[in-house]
Formats: C-alpha cells, structure tokens, sequence
C-alpha cells in the first residue's frame, strides 16, 4: 500500500507544447492517502486515463513528479511501482483454469506452493468464486472474467494500488450494481490503495470514499460523494454530477439576491466575485413547485421517474428543471417555482463566487 502524491504534473503529446490547448493534463497536485478509495471522475478525453497511466509508470510525464510513499518513481518503470491495474476489457488467460489464473502473478515472482495455495483460495472466497476454480476461464461469463482479472490484481500482497480503469463497461447493468458493490467489500476488507477511473457517476459515487472531478485536463474539484452534490465548487461539478444536472440560470447579482427574468432569489450567502459572466447554480432537487406560490412558469414537460416527477418549465425565455413527487397539470399550465434560499448560489465564471452565512 502507498502514499500517492503527483506534484506540478503536466503532460502533452506533442514534442513542444506551447497554448493550454496542447496540454492533455494541465497542472496537477494532489495527494491520495495510504489505503484509500478513490475515483477519478469525467467525460470521456478528459485526461483521466493519461493520469493513470503517468501514476502505473506506462508514461512519463511531460512536467512533474510522482512519488509513492515520499518515493520518486516518475521515472521508475511498471514493475518499479507494484501496481497492479485492472483494464475495461478483463485480462484473463482463457487456456488456463481460474485456478491457474489467480496463481500466476505469484509463481512468476517465485512465491512457494504453500503461499500461492492460501493466496489464491484467500482470494477466491473474497471475490465469491471458489466453486469455479477448476473451470477453464474460456468458459466464464463476462462477470466472472472480470472478478478473475480482479483476483489477479489482489492476490500480491506487496501490491501498493490497485487501479481500474472502466472496469464495468462489458458488464451487463443488472450486474454492474453486485460488482460495484463487491469492490467496495474488498476494499474495506484488504485496505489497499485503489484508484478507479470511470465516466459514469454512480460508479464513483457509489465506491469512492473522495472523488476527483476531472474536466478537460484539470482538476475541477476534490470531494466526498455528498461535498460534491450539495455545494459543487465549479458549474461543470454540478451538471456533470446528478440526474438531472444542476440548473444554470444567466442572472445579475448583488449582496445576497440574485435576479433573472426580473424575479428576484435569495442566496445562501453574500458574492464574493462579481467580475464576471454570472449565474445562479441550484440543484432541481431544491427548486419547489407548487399551484399558487413562488415564480409563474410555463410547464413545458413532465418525466415519471417512479419516484418522482422531473418538471422541465419555463421561466421567460429560461428554462429550469425541479423535483416534484406531487401529480401537475397538463402541459402549459401555469405552475410556481420556489428556490431553497441556502441551496441558491450564484457562479462567477463557472466558479462558486458565494459564501455560506453563519
């Protein structure tokens, strides 16, 4: 297990970078602490996998260092670091046994019979598939394949992190739940450092203990599933994250009132930056909808999740998205939003530019 800091990183495929825009990583410094679980969360060409492949060795960076445990190993090849990754498409050898399979990386350092026996029954009971030892792996549907790719990454003791980069994209959705929620078991029953990297939000949610939010090759925000749903720090956070995203109103602001379509909002503090484009962020969760109170609006469409009413309105010419678990009336009827005061913040470039009052 390790300590991971990446410090002043950056990183270009070209020869000689010189705009922002030949960057695929622009500056990065943070640090994952020994035993931790971690995603890195973003779209797809955001840098997440170019990150992960600086910290398993399979690329030097253009700028910066990586160290593990204090340790410089920014130069230091794959088999340097004791890392073992876990890829979108499981890494298997279909001619062996599942047996065989968990017991090679052990065997190819030298581990003696006795050790690789614990080891690989030790991980096969973890990851619930003892009875399909003495199965060849061809024969192992697509779930099992990558708990056995799994299990070759685990069976190392001296392992410092493992990574996963998409690990559940080949599962099938009903399954994709028991393995996100298997990994989060062995991670708490091994307590080594894992690092999962995915563009799907309830796949980092649901396994990280903190998420790094990645956007175009920065670090937009670090933070703990619930940090990252109730007060995102950037208005990517907030509509990248949630179903259905944050909403993101054009407005003018001052003190602790912001005003769109000529209605005036409470916010949840005073504006720290005003030089700027200005917009109010709040969740569709926090906005209220009722028959006879708040901002008129049009309603424009109604989603039934099940659980709930997603109300898609407008407001003027601004359209804003709510919550609602109560029945509405046809569409383009007159209905009444309310903002929840301490969930309205105004963004300043994108940038969270309102303090939380006391």
């Amino acid at each position: 297990m390790a300590q991971i800091r990446l410090s002043d990183l950056k990183h270009s495929y070209y020869p000689d970078p010189n705009a922002a825009e030949d960057y695929a990583l622009k500056e990065i410094n943070l640090t994952w602490k020994d035993g931790g679980a971690y995603a890195l969360l973003g779209p797809s060409g955001c840098g997440k996998t170019t990150l992960l492949n600086i910290i398993s060795g399979l690329l030097t960076p253009y700028q910066g260092e990586v160290f593990f445990d204090g340790v410089n190993v920014t130069r230091e090849p794959p088999d340097r670091r004791n890392i073992a990754q876990v890829f979108q498409f499981p890494v298997i050898y279909d001619t062996m046994s599942v047996w065989d399979n968990l017991a090679f990386p052990l065997k190819n350092r030298g581990a003696d019979n006795n050790e690789v026996a614990r080891r690989v029954n030790e991980i096969a009971e973890m990851l619930e598939v003892t009875p399909l030892l003495k199965v060849q792996a061809a024969g192992l549907s697509p779930d099992n394949k990558q708990k056995i790719s799994l299990g070759r990454g685990l069976v190392r003791e001296d392992v410092n992190v493992v990574m996963f980069d998409e690990p559940l994209t080949v599962i099938d959705p009903h399954l994709k739940w028991q393995l996100r929620s298997k990994l989060k078991e062995l991670h708490q029953k091994v307590g080594i450092t894992m690092i999962y990297v995915t563009h799907d939000q309830t796949e980092a949610l649901t396994f990280a203990d903190e998420v790094v939010v990645m956007n175009d090759g920065e670090v937009v925000q670090i933070g703990t599933p619930v940090e990252l749903f109730e007060r995102p720090e950037h208005t990517f956070v907030g509509h990248f994250i949630g179903s259905p995203g944050m909403n993101i109103i054009a407005c003018e602001a001052e003190g602790k009132k912001a005003r769109f379509e000529g209605f005036e909002v409470e916010l949840e503090g005073p504006i720290t930056d005003s030089k700027g484009f200005l917009a109010i962020g709040i969740r569709p969760e926090h906005v209220s909808v009722s028959h006879h109170k708040g901002i008129p609006a049009r309603l424009a469409k109604v989603v039934d999740s099940g659980r709930h009413y997603i109300v898609n309105a407008w407001v003027g010419k601004t359209e804003i998205k709510a919550i609602t678990y109560e029945p509405l009336p046809g569409l383009n009827s007159e209905i009444y939003l309310t903002f929840q005061p301490e969930k309205t913040r105004v963004y300043c470039d994108g940038r969270l530019a309102t303090e939380v009052t006391p």
